[in-house]
């Protein structure tokens, strides 16, 4: 810290806004500028910089001192971000990137110091500060946020468009590309070329005047559109709500289902509810509808929570179907414009699949699920009839995962509820960082205090190597919040590894990571208790972010899951998830939250015995979202003859066994692919699967019970699939790790379906 003044009075010296008569004048400066703001920052985050051999600090302006966005901070400060400061800090920076920007193209040569150092500086910093806004939007939503948000975005885009336009940034990659020094450069270097060649030409680089403006009008609206989508999905699912007092109604709900459920009502204005004797306050909130579904014996009830979740956002103001409408036709306008036939062919330009090729995968899946998925319906509406259930022959969508947990119950003598004693998440937690120690030589530890966080739930971690360093460092917000907080889970990035904006100009930029669930929240007298579904999603997300975080490539632009064909970045996360079905695992993380005592072993058995039950099923429904998906961005024609819903319907009819609800709406909530990264690209999740199930076999192969080899394979791993990153392509970095093109057979075995699969 001992340089902080100089370096902060030497850019105030330079700041022309200041007024002339403070020019020269440090020491004041010192005391009437910078000592009063500067106390709090400083002490926040001076014990930091020692991790990072960082102690040097600088700042775009006097701005950057009133805003925290602005600060050069290593950890976000989180807990002094409001949605006030959103306006003017995205103002600001994006002056102060354009000046950069129109500098680089003044100044750009066909060499890594004179482009693409300067490039990944401003596209870094504007997606560092960025990101923030987003997540804290996704974690903290309010009104404000909101508005602060739909202002400054279209300048933030016009910018990106900006850049990625920039026609003497696209000619010095191409001349790059064409020199005789080609050759020489490293894969990283060739990956890191290539992409922005492809990344220019999808961004319009190659449009010239009325279609580049038009085009550029199209980012712009679907960007606004994204983010409207996601926002009525977040309001609709809050405006439902089902005060219940009459506890006939809820019979067959667990303790914790109705323990939350009493919470909920509290924080609705029910002071007195309990979980014995209500009110219970149910909502259209993950764990909430979940149980409902699966527990509540109250058939009107699961009816009307399922009709309530599948028509979210499709009427009213939070009416998402013409707001799809709308992207479906920009996207089709913008993939002529590029010189494409539809968008889907856009999308196939960053992924390792063609369209025929998602195509028959997602065949070739079908052929192996429908008729396993007859059988499993078979067997409910038989095991629903022996039960004396009155709907047993008129099964609708809203029984089925209430039978299907009574049916799995009986079948495995396996209770969920039962087992959520023993999964509770400081357990599960311990026994996820113990797993990724053994195989892939990192220690985890807790860093909570070291970093500031947006909610009192929220965790942070530092991991470090077997020397003792640091590597990376993560949040983990694991807790649903549904009046804040979006639903599902995800990983995000805040900063990625790279050789070029590290703190002294030698070392290297340590990645950090947020892992963001909607889990089950504690109660005053429990912790959060999981099901296996929600240690699932921990895995997973935890697999995203080890990719990011033990990643070794020092180029930015191809670090981390950056650079990385779309349709394999799911490969660590799924991977991961194969973890949670290992005995040794599974006993290692089942610890009873109370006494300490290890799962029964019949119940260890049970779990494992119980993961493929209706797995051809499952496989179906997520064939459903794969292939809508691909329809609507491939052949679908809006203002056709044909609704978004008809093309759903049609897909329905051939991976679901009761027909879907003519209302059925799960479009409108479809946030993969109308807000996210997956249009025209929701297959990546099988595509991914295929690899990860096969990465996962090769550890099968070395011996699950032999912790040396078990460790070669991990470090094996983590050298490949890990640490490449996007230097090289997926199938290079797939067949360094497996030796070998990638096989469905593993992906099949584990879900039980290879037999059906070789039948047909």
């Amino acid at each position: 810290m001992e340089n902080i003044s100089h370096l902060t009075v030497n850019n105030w010296m330079g700041d022309r806004n200041l007024p002339k008569e403070k020019r020269g004048k440090p020491n004041d400066f010192l005391v009437s500028y910078l000592l009063v703001p500067y106390k709090r920052i400083v002490n926040r985050i001076s014990a930091h910089l020692t991790s990072f051999s960082c102690k040097t600090l600088t700042f775009l302006s006097m701005e950057s001192v009133e805003n925290p966005l602005l600060q050069n901070f290593i950890f976000p400060p989180y807990d002094i971000i409001e949605a006030k400061h959103v306006r003017p800090a995205i103002h600001s920076l994006l002056r102060k990137l354009e000046s950069d920007l129109i500098e680089l193209e003044n100044t750009v040569e066909p060499t890594w110091p004179k482009l693409v150092v300067p490039l990944e500086k401003i596209t870094d910093r504007l997606s560092v500060v960025w990101g923030i806004v987003n997540h804290l939007s996704s974690v903290k939503d309010s009104p404000e946020f909101r508005a602060a948000i739909e202002e400054v975005q279209p300048k933030k885009v016009e910018f990106q468009l900006k850049l990625g336009q920039s026609k003497p940034i696209y000619n010095a990659f191409r001349a790059i590309r064409d020199s005789s020094d080609w050759v020489t450069l490293s894969d990283a270097r060739k990956r890191v070329v290539e992409l922005k060649l492809k990344e220019a030409v999808l961004d319009g680089v190659s449009l010239e005047d009325g279609e580049r403006e038009h085009f550029n009008q199209i980012q712009l609206e679907l960007a606004k559109l994204s983010q409207k989508f996601e926002e009525n999905i977040l309001d609709a699912t809050k405006m439902f709500e089902k005060i219940i007092s009459d506890k006939n109604e809820v019979e067959g709900l667990p303790l914790t289902a109705l323990t939350v459920a009493a919470e909920m009502a509290v924080l609705k204005g029910y002071a007195k509810a309990t979980a014995d004797d209500g009110p219970w306050a149910i909502t259209l909130d993950g764990p909430s509808y979940r149980s409902v579904l699966q527990h509540s014996c109250n058939r009107s009830l699961r009816e009307e929570v399922y009709r309530a979740h599948v028509t979210r956002a499709s009427d009213g103001t939070l009416n998402n179907t013409p707001i799809i409408e709308r992207i479906l036709e920009l996207r089709l306008e913008k993939a002529k414009l590029l010189g494409y036939s539809n968008f889907a062919e856009v999308s196939m330009e960053t992924k390792m699949a063609t369209i025929d090729k998602a195509k028959d995968l997602l065949d070739k899946l079908h052929s192996a699920s429908w008729n396993p998925a007859i059988k499993d319906m078979e067997d409910l509406r038989d095991f629903a009839i022996g039960q004396g259930a009155k709907e047993a022959k008129d099964i609708n969508h809203w029984d089925i995962n209430f039978w299907s947990e009574r049916l799995r119950e009986s079948k495995y003598d396996i209770n969920e509820e039962e087992l959520r004693p023993y999964l509770s998440l400081p357990k599960v937690i311990d026994g996820l960082f113990k797993l990724t120690k053994k195989i892939f030589e990192i220690e985890i530890e807790p860093a909570d205090g070291a970093a500031p966080v947006w909610n009192k739930d929220v965790s942070f971690y530092k991991i470090k190597d077997f020397s003792g360093s640091p590597i990376a460092y993560f949040y983990f917000d694991p807790y649903s919040r549904p009046s804040e907080k979006r639903g599902g889970a995800w990983m995000d990035v805040v900063v990625g590894r790279t050789g070029v904006l590290s703190c002294d100009g030698t070392s290297t930029r340590l990645p950090i990571a947020h892992i963001v669930c909607n889990q089950t929240p504690p109660t005053q007298d429990k912790p959060s208790l999981m099901t296996i579904r929600e240690v699932e999603a921990v895995f997973h997300e935890f697999g995203h972010a080890l990719q990011h975080m033990l990643t070794k490539q020092d180029e930015g632009f191809v670090a981390g899951s950056q650079g990385i064909e779309w349709d394999a970045v799911e490969l660590p996360s799924q991977f991961m998830e194969n973890w949670c079905y290992q005995r040794d695992i599974i006993m290692n993380i089942a610890k009873h939250y109370e006494t300490g005592e290890s799962l029964p072993e019949d119940l260890c058995l049970s779990i494992l015995s119980a993961r493929t039950f209706r797995a051809g099923s499952q496989l179906l429904r997520q064939l459903r979202y794969a292939g809508v998906d691909l329809e609507l961005h491939s052949n679908y024609v809006p203002g056709g003859p044909k609704s978004i819903y008809d093309i759903d319907q049609r897909v329905g009819k051939k991976t679901h066994l009761i027909p879907l609800l003519p209302e059925d709406r799960f479009l409108c909530s479809f946030t993969h692919i109308f807000s996210d990264k997956y249009a025209a690209g929701y297959y990546s999740y099988q595509w991914a699967e295929v690899l990860a199930y096969d990465a996962f076999s090769a550890f099968e192969e070395a011996g699950l019970d032999n912790d040396k080899t078990l460790g070669e394979m991990g470090i094996r791993f983590r050298e490949t699939i890990l640490a490449l990153g996007g230097g090289k392509s997926p199938n290079e970095v797939f067949l360094e790790f497996r030796g070998r093109e990638p096989s469905p057979d593993a992906f099949l075995r584990y879900n039980g379906l290879l037999p059906a699969i070789v039948a047909a």
